[in-house]
């Protein structure tokens, strides 16, 4: 697979991982089908096995989907700003500080924007409570997820 290629599978990636955050989006599912074209691409063993990892990290998460709270976006009053500032955070706390950096980055980044929005430490943590309960659960799980996924990738392109 040439650079071009690469970049291309991974600008796809990226977009599922933004799609994570957005309702209606099936973040999860493009991130699946930029791994199934890395592997069908190069067809290395390693490939295949990101493949089938990324296969069984992602139908887990949606076999535990049904057992995480519903994401109820009204009931938090948070703006989805927010929440969108938290997915950006979480993206980049992934790489920066692998695996620990993704929820960390996501729960500041919605921290962050919460207080700045609000003005207040107190106002800024209770209102990133609620968003959590409400919304920030479930997308933090399903982000995690595909996160996992293309660290995966990204370890199989250095280390392959």
């Amino acid at each position: 697979m040439n650079a071009w290629q690469l970049l291309a599978v991974g600008l796809v990636m990226l977009l599922g991982l933004l799609g994570v955050l957005v309702p209606g989006v099936p973040g999860q599912a493009i991130v699946w089908a930029a791994v199934a074209w890395w592997a069908l691409t190069d067809t290395t063993t390693l490939a295949w096995g990101v493949l089938a990892g990324a296969t069984a990290v992602l139908l887990l998460n949606q076999a535990l989907r049904p057992l995480l709270p519903a994401r109820r976006p009204a009931e938090s009053g948070a703006p989805r700003r927010s929440l969108y500032v938290g997915g950006v955070a979480g993206i980049a706390g992934f790489f920066l500080v692998p695996v620990v950096g993704g929820p960390a980055g996501f729960v500041g980044g919605l921290y962050g924007a919460e207080r700045a929005r609000l003005g207040s430490h107190r106002d800024g943590w209770a209102s990133t409570r609620r968003v959590m309960r409400a919304v920030g659960t479930p997308v933090l799980v399903e982000l995690f997820a595909c996160l996992l996924v293309v660290g995966a990738w990204v370890g199989a392109l250095l280390w392959g």
